[in-house]
């Protein structure tokens, strides 16, 4: 069957206009242009913007979605096993939430005691879920399944007070960066203080420490826009941190 993209927007619930930036992106082309000089759809285009769709809810960028499904490599029935997967998680992490808020109202009206424990539980499978979407798959890619997994265990037995020092340590590695980079030196005492700090908030994560691993983490830092924009508070932060990080793991820069 074949749309126009009134028929093709009002089927997806999206706007004509999305379609059509969908098209000047090189996104989402039409199968053909008819006499008329309309967009037509054909099935193909419409099981591919049911591929992006997926995507947009799971809160990938348009940028991304793009990579993906122009790759050569793409196989959407894998794709789709894969958003099956995502869902899943984020099923299991609302019922975790949901469960969590409703035990929380039965200690408050008195019901149940809740421990600090268990009010803790909903807000790290939602930590969980949101570094998997965000940073899941190259991290799996370049350190497996097994390294991940236990990162993952890891969090979810961390105890309060362990989650409040990691949050705080979080801090401590961004603050005492920013007076590092000042000294435009990452071998001084303050950046190489700085590279300690960002080692034992890993051990938060990690199950042993590694420091062809730890250095290899600097290195993804600074080609990951997305960890970039979180330690670049000013330019060249992140490229200042994997040097003081190479310094301190006794690596040597790669130019």
């Amino acid at each position: 069957m074949e749309y126009t993209i009134q028929k093709l927007a009002q089927l997806a619930r999206v706007s004509t206009r999305t379609l059509r930036y969908y098209d000047e992106i090189h996104i989402l082309k039409p199968a053909r242009i008819n006499s008329s000089g309309y967009r037509i759809y054909s099935q193909a285009e419409v099981d591919r913007l049911q591929q992006i769709l997926f995507y947009k809810e799971l809160g990938v960028s348009l940028e991304r979605i793009k990579e993906f499904i122009t790759s050569p490599l793409y196989d959407e029935t894998q794709a789709l096993k894969d958003h099956r997967e995502h869902l899943l998680g984020k099923r299991k992490q609302l019922d975790v939430l949901i469960s969590n808020v409703e035990k929380t109202i039965d200690s408050m009206e008195g019901r149940i005691i809740m421990t600090d424990k268990e009010k803790f539980e909903g807000f790290k499978q939602q930590w969980i879920s949101d570094n998997e979407e965000k940073y899941g798959k190259e991290i799996r890619e370049k350190y497996g399944d097994d390294v991940v997994n236990q990162s993952n265990e890891k969090l979810n037995n961390m105890t309060k007070e362990e989650y409040d020092e990691v949050s705080h340590l979080a801090n401590e590695v961004l603050e005492t960066l920013e007076e590092a980079f000042k000294t435009g030196d990452p071998g001084s005492d303050i950046a190489q203080k700085t590279a300690e700090l960002h080692k034992n908030w890993l051990m938060y994560y990690w199950k042993e420490y590694n420091k062809d691993a730890h250095a290899g983490l600097a290195h993804m830092y600074v080609n990951d826009e997305r960890f970039k924009k979180y330690y670049e508070k000013g330019p060249g932060m992140t490229e200042f941190l994997r040097d003081a990080i190479l310094l301190y793991t006794n690596h040597k820069r790669n130019n």
